[in-house]
Parts: structure tokens; sequence; C-alpha cells
């Protein structure tokens, strides 16, 4: 039994036996069924009710609750405090109960999937949610994986099976799965049901690409790894079936694992928020003391005369003990300085935002048929005050979908769209074996391959045989092609339309069609390729039995391992290549080598010996390929397009206006993410500089570093300056003071670092340098990094520099980097789902992020900060008037509302005018807010809403509380009606206050509202003769009469509201209250303007709106910048020749700069990001060696 409790709290490994449920059931593994859920019928009132009283305003609000319900220290009724929390109680239960009843509403349909379960030896449909672990489970094509699985058997020869990762990982090329070689024979159910073996293994964890267990069965064991298991989230492809035990179920498999649980995200102005109201509670104990001091000091000079005939009440015997009493009386008269109707409307104009972001078509994908989606409520204007983001590349920036778009072929250059008019290429008449979606303008490249040129035959030929694409001829003449990467795709695609077909293959041989001849060739060896070589080979026999070398890579690689004779080409191709990499294409060059009969004989021994080695034996394999890929003969350089999501390089050019920085985090290789980096115009040619940090140790990183500051110093104070000259002649100088130096940086930089530099960068004494120096670039990327760096890089911005950070990503490696990020963006689309369903917002298309941002973010900050400068100002100026009042009332605790109008104030008078305030609010429409990015900034530097603009509202409200009590305090004292009734009583002194509170407050929201809509009207309007009418109807003889205990002020209103002079008195108040704010706001707008007053003022005399210039491109500097980027995998040069993945039928793996400069924003900028340099253009690319 002690040992069972182990496993389960602490599980250190897992044993599973296969077709034993009761063995595996007394380890108490987790069963298949997900529960994302928090609530059930049950448990949800006091589960609910727990989680809302851990917040301190509701615990604030039931404290003063149970002090009102103690007659002896309240002097209102307890209903005033308990119908508002019970309101927000409620609503915010709704609310719960609302999301929970979706959660449980997708895990039922989650956990009500069909699987076919292995059981007594017969297969039975089961609920996803009864499958348990050490169950079989069988899989067809196109199914989701159930749980993690291993592989026993499949349909396919040696046991291999094609999966899908998209939702792991957001990679849409196949991946192979292969079963140990003992179980790969048991396809029939009835020798799986008598399958026993054990599997002794690692607990469950998050790595995706590991997996480390042994097998038992028959007394022997089998090594398992990643290659054995299906993962859940998986689907199976070009598979026609196969078995798999049950290792991980539900919460325990890698998916859910990842997952985890979503941190729980405050905004800024949340936690200013929580700053604020205990600083407005100081201020109300403050508020209460005075007042209570001052009831001793009357109760002890004044209040003991009337002892004799006006005793105090039974358990006041002093003037101390009366004093202590009124102070809580105080607190709870003076608590609506922070109302709880506050927080419900915070969250219903959350609410409210994120509806307008669901309902926006702009936002609206109709080839996905995928809207925007607000996935949260609390985060809406946290998208206003964004500065950095951090983006995925693949499928993020890109569709991972590549096109054939240039070429270079013994110094000629192909694809060079002279006319923009040019019309697409038809090869169906020249090849009925093209592809008919193949793009391609440059007829001269046809024209070459018809006449028959042998360099251009040749170029085409080594694409169609150096590759490790499979094919599938579903009928005569209809192939697909099943790359592993979409690299390998596009080229082959190319051959083929250009006649050299790729037919198929086997182990040993590779078929073409060849200008429509069927050609065979010997396939005799596959150089794999690697990150390391940047390189793959083949070594063909053709049918005269000339054995020749293919080779495709990196030029950087492959132009150094030419013979000599081919200077000259090699000087035109470089030249080609880089115009291609300076247009952001992926280059690769391409060369052949013959092989003499001897050669080869000698070099096929020597990679035998090699590929046999029991030891080092990488090694030996790189140094066999590194012997015969040399003296090759140079045949050209192809140039592929990744293509870029639509409009991201224009999405990005927009958010940099608005001085957001943008940060690609992303797990391919440099070259790769350094082309698309040009192709999206994050870096350009135009560029100060681009540095790359790729040093191994963490001196040469922090050199790298070190040496990219002083660089980025000397450029921007120019060649020759004292600094730059100073630092530059020093090998290795003291740590730069970065708040001085790096201050002053101008230039446009860019920092490219690779991951295994990153670890170094990201440790403790490193951090510090690393931030000020990628915080100094325009642009970063960081290549080759893991899911937990890119969580690590966001959360050391988060620390060092404290700004809003936003995260977008497309697959599950994104998971942690968007959970970490203030706010996590999923890109919704072909790769999968779980981004989506750990982020707070999701859409199809990257380009959505400005309209989110600039649009949606910008105008949710706007609204959320008018409304609480009005809602704190019109709470002052409402409860400080019974401040003043205790000062006349022998601070008794008196208040100078009645009750129900203190009650309604909140609820009803004046709480839908803010609220549509809130939620339809705005300076400028939405067009504008795209032209003029510099709008933006004002949320960055959370201008709107702070402790001063707090302070601001706060005066206000004092200011307006004391208009509002003095004046009517001063007028009444000595009017009289018209039939010399004196009007100075109690009862029309507070309706006279009251009505006049309310106007001021309504006419103040008339001020502040930027943007009017019915809504506004009817709410604002509506709340002012909701007023009077409730007034009236409450100061009525009819109610009176029913509950005349309740309902003292009878007649009160009629009496009040027919006196002229009161109404008098109301427009006075009015005016004074008003009139400064008049006169402030237009004083402002005339002698410091915002830019969003300018674009108002534009908008208004101007109808046709100016476009900036567009900005032209800066020639091409003299750099040689390499464009190769191959997404390509090691092993399936081995999988082929080994024949493993061979099928009888030969399956496919188918399937505006602102016009306005506010220099007062660059002001508070420089002040609040000292190390956040401001940038300028230049040009040059520079690789920070290791030293």
């Amino acid at each position: 039994m002690t040992h069972l409790v182990c496993c389960v709290s602490a599980e250190e490994e897992r044993r599973v036996r296969a077709n034993d449920r009761e063995y595996n059931e007394k380890f108490q593994y987790a069963s298949n069924c997900i529960m994302t859920s928090k609530y059930n019928i049950i448990t949800f009132l006091p589960v609910n009710l727990f989680e809302q009283f851990q917040e301190v305003a509701n615990t604030y609000f039931l404290f003063l609750l149970i002090l009102q319900l103690i007659p002896q220290i309240s002097s209102l009724s307890w209903f005033t405090t308990i119908v508002p929390l019970a309101l927000v109680l409620s609503i915010t239960a709704v609310k719960d109960a609302t999301d929970d009843y979706f959660r449980h509403k997708s895990d039922n349909q989650v956990n009500n999937r069909q699987s076919q379960v292995l059981i007594r030896g017969s297969l039975q449909n089961e609920k996803w949610m009864n499958v348990r672990v050490g169950d079989i489970i069988k899989l067809e094509n196109n199914q989701f994986v159930a749980a993690d699985l291993l592989l026993l058997s499949s349909t396919e020869p040696h046991g291999l099976c094609y999966i899908e990762t998209a939702e792991l990982d957001g990679e849409t090329n196949m991946k192979v799965r292969q079963s140990v070689s003992v179980t790969s024979e048991l396809g029939d159910p009835n020798n799986l049901a008598s399958f026993d073996g054990e599997v002794v293994c690692e607990p469950p964890n998050n790595k995706l690409d590991r997996f480390s267990g042994t097998l038992y069965w028959r007394e022997k064991k089998y090594s398992l790894t990643n290659q054995n298991m299906l993962l859940r989230g998986c689907v199976l492809r070009n598979t026609e079936a196969c078995y798999g035990l049950v290792i991980f179920a539900g919460p325990d498999t890698k998916l859910m694992q990842n997952s985890g649980r979503t941190k729980f995200k405050r905004t800024s102005i949340d936690r200013l928020m929580n700053t604020l109201v205990l600083w407005i509670f100081g201020f109300l104990v403050c508020m209460g003391m005075i007042l209570a001091v001052g009831n001793a000091g009357w109760e002890k000079e004044v209040g003991s005369l009337f002892q004799s005939y006006l005793a105090w009440d039974t358990p006041v015997n002093n003037f101390l003990f009366s004093a202590f009493l009124s102070f809580w009386s105080y607190v709870i008269i003076l608590n609506t300085v922070v109302p709880i109707s506050l927080y419900v409307s915070v969250e219903v104009i959350r609410l409210g935002h994120s509806y307008f972001i669901n309902w926006d078509q702009q936002m609206f994908c109709s080839q996905c048929n995928t809207a925007a989606e607000a996935r949260t409520t609390t985060l809406n204007e946290e998208l206003g005050q964004v500065e950095y983001i951090f983006s995925d590349k693949t499928g993020t920036l890109t569709q991972n979908i590549m096109t054939f778009n240039k070429c270079s072929i013994n110094g000629q250059s192909y694809g060079d769209l002279t006319d923009p008019l040019e019309t697409q290429l038809d090869f169906s008449l020249f090849n009925p074996l093209a592809d008919p979606d193949f793009c391609f303008y440059d007829d001269k490249l046809l024209e070459s391959v018809k006449v028959g040129d042998s360099c251009t035959h040749e170029f085409f030929r080594l694409l169609s045989l150096c590759h490790t694409v499979m094919s599938e001829e579903k009928s005569e003449g209809e192939l697909v092609y099943k790359a592993q990467s979409p690299d390998e795709g596009a080229l082959v695609t190319a051959a083929r339309n250009f006649g050299f077909v790729f037919r198929s293959r086997t182990p040993g041989t590779i078929t073409t069609t060849e200008m429509g001849r069927t050609v065979t060739y010997s396939l005799l060896a596959i150089l794999d390729f690697n990150n390391i070589r940047k390189r793959m080979s083949v070594i063909v026999r053709n049918p005269e039995g000339r054995i020749r070398l293919y080779c495709k890579g990196a030029d950087t690689v492959l132009l150094e391992r030419l013979h000599p004779c081919n200077q000259e080409v090699m000087s035109i191709t470089s030249d080609h290549l880089n115009e291609y990499a300076a247009d952001g294409l992926r280059t690769l060059a391409l060369a052949y080598r013959d092989l003499s009969e001897d050669e080869w004989e000698a070099w096929s021994e020597s990679h035998r010996f090699a590929d046999k080695a029991t030891d080092c034996r990488e090694d030996r394999l790189a140094a066999a390929y590194e012997e015969v890929e040399q003296n090759m003969m140079l045949l050209g350089a192809t140039a592929i397009e990744d293509k870029l999501q639509e409009g991201v390089p224009e999405t990005i050019a927009v958010l940099s206006l608005a001085n957001i920085k943008i940060w690609v985090l992303t797990g391919d290789k440099q070259e790769t993410a350094v082309n698309i980096g040009y192709s999206c115009k994050m870096l350009t040619d135009d560029m100060t500089e681009v540095f790359i940090i790729s040093g191994h140790t963490v001196q040469s990183v922090r050199q790298e570093l070190r040496r990219a500051r002083e660089r980025m110093i000397e450029l921007s104070r120019g060649s020759g300056g004292g600094v730059g000259k100073q630092l530059h002649g020093s090998p290795l100088p003291p740590p730069l003071p970065l708040s001085n130096l790096m201050d002053n940086i101008s230039g446009e930089f860019a920092l490219v670092i690779n991951g295994h530099s990153l670890a170094h960068a990201l440790e403790a004494d490193m951090e510090a340098e690393f931030v000020s120096t990628a915080c100094a670039c325009k642009a970063v990327i960081c290549c080759r990094v893991t899911p937990l760096q890119k969580a690590q890089v966001v959360e050391l911005i988060k620390k060092r520099k404290k700004a809003v950070t936003l995260a977008i990503g497309d697959g599950a490696n994104d998971i942690s980097m968007i959970k970490s990020a203030h706010i996590g963006v999923g890109i919704s689309g072909q790769e999968g789902i779980q981004a989506v369903l750990a982020s707070d917002y999701s859409f199809s298309q990257f380009r959505f992020l400005q309209r989110l941002l600039l649009v949606h973010g910008r105008w949710s900050y706007l609204r959320m900060c008018r409304f609480l400068c009005y809602f704190f100002y019109k709470n002052f100026a409402f409860t400080m008037v019974h401040f003043w009042f205790g000062f006349f009332c022998g601070f008794s605790a008196q208040t100078v509302y009645d009750q129900y109008f203190i009650t309604l104030f909140n609820i009803v008078y004046t709480s839908l005018p803010v609220l549509a305030m809130g939620i339809f609010d705005q300076d400028v429409p939405d067009h504008r807010s795209l032209e003029y990015p510099k709008l933006y900034e004002p949320g960055q530097l959370n201008l709107l809403f702070n402790k001063r603009e707090f302070f601001i509202c706060i005066a206000q409200g004092i200011y307006t509380s004391v208009v509002l009590f003095f004046v009517p305090y001063a007028v009444l004292s000595n009017a009289t009606q018209s039939n010399g009734v004196p009007l100075a009583d109690y009862q029309t002194f507070a309706v006279t206050t009251a009505t006049a509170l309310v106007i001021v407050v309504s006419v103040q929201i008339v001020l502040d509202t930027g943007f009017w809509t019915v809504f506004n009207h009817v709410f604002v309007w509506g709340s002012l003769g909701s007023y009077f009418i409730i007034m009236f109807a409450l100061h009525s003889q009819t109610l009176f009469r029913i509950f005349p205990n309740q309902f003292h002020f009878v007649g009160s209103a009629q009496s009040t509201l027919l006196q002229p002079v009161v109404w008098l008195t109301i427009a006075l108040a009015t005016a004074i209250c008003i009139v400064p704010v008049l006169a402030f706001r237009f004083l402002k707008l005339d002698l410091k303007p915002q830019l969003s007053d300018t674009v108002r003022y534009t908008q208004l005399v101007r109808q046709k709106r100016r476009k900036p210039p567009e900005g032209r491109l800066g020639a091409r500097g003299g750099s040689r910048r390499s464009g190769y980027a191959f997404a390509h995998q090691e092993g399936f040069g081995e999988l082929i020749t080994s024949g493993k993945n061979m099928r009888l039928s030969s399956l496919a793996l188918a399937s505006f700069a602102s016009r306005h400069s506010s220099s007062w924003i660059d002001t508070l900028r420089r002040k609040k990001h000292t190390h956040t340099p401001p940038s300028t253009s230049g040009e040059k690319t520079t690789r920070l060696s290791e030293t």
C-alpha cells in the first residue's frame, strides 16, 4: 500500500502491461477523461462564492454589510449594501457558470469521441473517456490519436505509419513512426489479444520530442524511443490502419502536459486600481477619524448640555465611546468612494469590448471561415499598451508554402519579370505530366529546355534525382508528391514541369520521365542532409553505366568544394545568389561530379566501413561524405519563395511606426529565419548593421554582445567619434555604463542570436547585457530556440523592461511563450489549435494583429481610462458632501441624502451613461487609428490613467462636492417660499443637493463623451429622467401610506422643485462646477493639443486624407549575404535506402508616420525607457565571430 501511494503521489517510472486492466489499475493511472471545467452542480455555489470572496473588494463590502446590521453604528439600511453586493455576486456567478458550461460542452465533445478498443479478443467501440492505460487501440486513416500510444503494428511494411503533428508543433509535413520489429507482425486482433508485453518507461512529462522506455516480452527486452510513439493530438495519415498500446492517458498525455494551467493574468490598470483602492481606503479611515474626533469634541463641549432631556443611547456612556461608534458609522456612510458597482461596470465594459472583437468583420477570414475570438474578457485594455511582440515564424508569419521563383543555370538567370503583364506559362502542351498548379513566367527557361541545352537538362535532372520525396501515381499521369520538407516538394515539382518528372523509387532505383522518355537510375548511395553539412547528395548510375554524384546545398559550403575550373561561372552565380538573397528568397547551389568505377568502388568500401562502425559512426560518415563531395562542377542555383501570410510586411511596418518592437523566436535555422526577416521587411538592406551572435561559450557571447554595443555607439556618434574610438581601441573594455551610452543610440540595428548563444545570454549575470543590446535594436531574431527559451525571453523582457508583452504563435511549441506573455495570441488555421486553446485572443491571419492592437486595443484602453476617471470623479463628488455635512450636524453620522438615493445613485442614476461611454466611446475612427500609428503611444506610456490623473479626478470631485454642499447651504439658509415659509429645512436641502449632483455629473459625462451613439443619448437623458420619476414616486403619499416607517420624505420633491430659487441654486452650482472644466479644456486644446486632437481637427477640415509618401527601398550594398535555407531533417536518406518505407502499392504520403510630432510624448518615453534608443537607417551585416 505504501508503494502504491508513492506511485500516485510522485511517479518515478511507469509500468504498463498490455491487455491487463486489473494489473494496471492498481497503479491508479489517470483515465483518458479530460476535464478542464472547474465546477459541477453541487460544488458550483460554495466554490464560486469562496473564489469571489478571495477578492479584497467583495470581502470589504461583506464587512460593511455586517457593520450595517449593527443598529448602534448604522445610519443606513442594510439593503443599501446587500442589494449591490448580491447583484455583483450574481452577475459574476452567471458569467462563471456560462464559461464553465462551455468548458463542460467542449470536454464532453472530446470525451465522447469513439475509438476501437481490443477487449477480450474483439474490437469494440468505446468512448475516449473509457479508454484505460494498457488498452490496445486500432486507429484508421485520418483519425485523431486518442492517447499516447506505443505503436505495435501497422498495415504498412516494417510497421511504419505516417502522422501529422500540426496540433502539437504546428508543422504540417508528415512524420514517420515505426513499431518495434518484434511487434510489427502482430497485425491480427487475435495475435494482439494474446500480447502480454510489459512496458517500463519514464513518468508523464511535457517533452514532445523525447521518450525513453523498455518493452519486456518473451524474456527479452527492446529499447523504445520517441520514434515508436504516437502522441495524442496527432492524426494518422496515408496509413490504412495501425494498432497501439496506451501508455499515457488523459491529463498524463504530452499534449495535456504541455497545455498546463493558464496563468491568471491581470492588466496594469487592475494592479493600479488595487493600489488606488488601498489609498482610498486609507483616505476613508482618515476622514472617519477626523469626523470621530469632531464628534468627541462636540459631544464633550456641546452635547453634554442636552443630557437632561436628550440622553445618549443605552450603550453610550461617554463622549469617547460615542466617537468610536461615530467612526464606524462614517466608514459605512463614506464607503461609496469605492462603490461595488465599479467592479461590475469594469467587467461589463470588458465583455462589450470582447464582443466587438468577435464581431469585427474586418478580422474575419473568409478562406478559413474563421472569426477573431476574444477568449478572455480581462485583458482588452492591455492590448492598447503593448511595447514588445514576440512572434513565431512558421505558420505565423509564413504560410509554410514554398514556390519555385528563380534560378541560375550556367551563369544565366531565369525568372526575373521584365514585363509586369507577362502571363503564366502553360506547360500542359509541352508536358502532359506537368502540375497544373505550378506557376512560372519566364519563357526563356522553357525554351532552353526545349532546344536541349545540356546544362539546363542536367540542372533539372539533378532536381529530379537528388531528394527524398515519395511519389504516388493515383492514376495514369496523376502524380502526388509527399515531401518531408516543402522546399523539396517545390524543387521536384519544378523539375517535373520542365520535363524531368520523378515517377517512383525503390530502395535501389529512381525512375524518372525525361522529356517524355522513361529512365531508371540505380541509386547507389544517399549522402543525407544534416544541419552541420548543410547539403545532401545522391550517387546514381544511369542506364549507360556512368556514375555521377549530384549535390545541392548552401552556397557557403558548396562553392568552396568546386573544381578550380569553375571560377568564372561561380563568380556570376554568386552575384545571382546575392540578388536572390536580397529579395528574401531561399537559395540552394547545385553541383555534380563524375566518378569512375574505381573511385566509386574505393569510396563505397570506406563508406560501408564507416556505416558499420560502432564508435563515432556519425563522424566517420561525415568524413566519408566530405571525401567524395570535392572537385564538383557547378550547375547553378535555385531560389524559392517561402510565401508570407497576406499583409505581413505591411503589418510589421505599421506596428513599428507605433513604436512596437517585434522579436521573432523560432525553432528554425538561422538562415531560414534571416531570410524570412528580409522577406517580411523586419530586416532590410537599409539597416545600419545586423549583428549575428553565435558564440558557443559564455565568454564569447559576452564579447560578441559587448562588441555589438561598441559598434552601435561608434556608428551612432559617427566614425571618428571620441567615445567610439576609445571603445574600439580597447580589446576587452570594462562593462559599459549602459544607462548613459545606450540611451543615445541612433541607427537602425538588428540582432540575430542562435539558440546555443541565447542559453548563455539568458544566464543571470548576462541578462542585463543581453537586454540592453537587444532592446537597442529595431528587430531581434532568435533562432533554434526551444519552447522553454521562448518563455524565458518573454519573462526576461517583462522583468527587465517592465513593458507590456504580447506573444503570437500557432503551434504547441508556442504555448509556453503565449502563457508567459501579458497577452497571448493564437493563430488558428491549418497548423492546429493547441496555441489557440492556450491563448487569450485568436484569429487566422497575422495581419489582423494591427487591427487588434491599434484599433480595438487603443479604443479599449481609451474607454477604460475615461470610464475610471469619470467614475472616481462622480463618486468623490457624491460622497464628500457627507463629509462637509458632518461639520454642520454635530458629527452625528447623519446622511445628506435619503437612503434610497444613496442606494440608487450608482446602480440606476449614473451607471448606464458611464457604461455607454466605456463601451462605445472613441476619439478617432478606426481607419484614422491605422493611418496614424503614433496615436498608440499614449497607451504605451500609460498617460490616460495613472496616479497623476487619479489625483486630478479626485481633486475635481472634491471641488464639486464643496460647490454642491456650500452653494445650496448658503442660498437656502436665508431663502423663503413665496408664502414666506423658510426653505432652510433638511429635506429641502437634501432634495436640492441630490438634484444638483445628478445634473452636474450628467453634464460632465456629456462633456467627456467623444462619440455619441443612440445608446449614449438614451442612457444619459433616460437616467436623468429616471431620477425625477423615481424621486417623485419615492416621495409620494402612496408609498408613505403603505410603508410609513420607511419613506420619511413624503411630499419633499414636489414642494422643493416647485420653488424657483431651488432651480436657480441648482443652475448656479452647475455653472460653478462646469465652467472651470470647459475653460481648462479649451485652453489645453489651444495651447497643448494632443495628436488625437490634431487628427480630429484634420478630419473635420479635410475630406480627403493625404497619404504619406511610400518609402523607397535603398540600393543593395556590396555585402555578401547567403540566402541559403532548407527546412529538411536528417534520417530520410537512410530510411529510403533501407527500403523500410516502400509500399507494394507505392502509396504516396499525400495528402504613418505622424504628421504631428509629439515632443512631449518623446520626452516621456525617454524618461520611462532610458535604455530604448530611437532609430535611423543605414546598411551593413556583421557577424561577430568568436575570438
